[in-house]
């Protein structure tokens, strides 16, 4: 048993002295031991950078995708507001249209009258001058009457100073019965309504002689 032992000790010895031994040995436990990987951390760096590279992919795509969905909002808001403005528009239309339609109901309801005089006027047309003269006075009263209740008033001429934001001049005459630049004689009477002008008078105008 001892001898069995000391002589393998003994081989042993005698391969750890040989130097091919050695060698064969030594390759052997190399071809054991994993081999070392010089760019394990390399790599792991670059996948670190990768996941970080898809999480801020990730992340603008969430928000190109929610800029997007603000955008698809506006545009909605928009086409509501433009459809609502097109609504006020054709309703405010309409009921522009009906007030003027309104007012000049107001307008004819109030000559009705006036027409219903000159007609019984006509009929009457064998009456005398006389009276033929005073029904169509009475008519002319009546007709003012109603232009006043439309607040419309005839606008000063004969004899006034000329005021070209009232009267339109028709032509300059040299006189001295008149003082100058005033009119001289009215050729058609010009109105207003509430302040504003409905048609100019036309006006002879008197120029100083000389």
């Amino acid at each position: 048993m001892s001898k069995g032992n000391g002589q393998a000790d003994i081989s042993l010895e005698g391969q750890l002295k040989d130097p091919q031994l050695k060698d064969e040995q030594k390759r052997a436990v190399e071809n054991e031991l994993p081999a070392a990987d010089l760019g394990d951390g390399f790599q792991e760096k670059n996948a670190s950078a990768a996941d970080s590279q898809g999480s801020t992919e990730t992340g603008a795509e969430g928000e190109l995708q929610k800029l997007r969905a603000e955008r698809n909002d506006l545009f909605e808001r928009l086409a509501r507001l433009q459809a609502e403005f097109d609504n006020y528009r054709k309703r405010a239309a309409k009921e522009n249209a009906e007030y003027r339609d309104y007012a000049i109901s107001d307008a004819a309801r109030s000559l009705l009258p006036v027409v219903d005089s000159f007609t019984l006027a006509l009929k009457n047309s064998a009456a005398k001058p006389e009276d033929l003269r005073k029904g169509v006075e009475l008519i002319f009263k009546q007709l003012q009457d109603v232009l006043q209740k439309l607040n419309i008033e005839r606008i000063p001429a004969q004899g006034e100073p000329f005021d070209p934001r009232v009267h339109e001049a028709i032509e300059m005459v040299e006189t001295n019965e008149a003082p100058d630049h005033h009119v001289l004689e009215e050729l058609q009477p010009g109105y207003r309504i509430k302040g504003r002008l409905l048609r100019p008078a036309m006006v002879r105008v008197a120029k100083k002689t000389g």
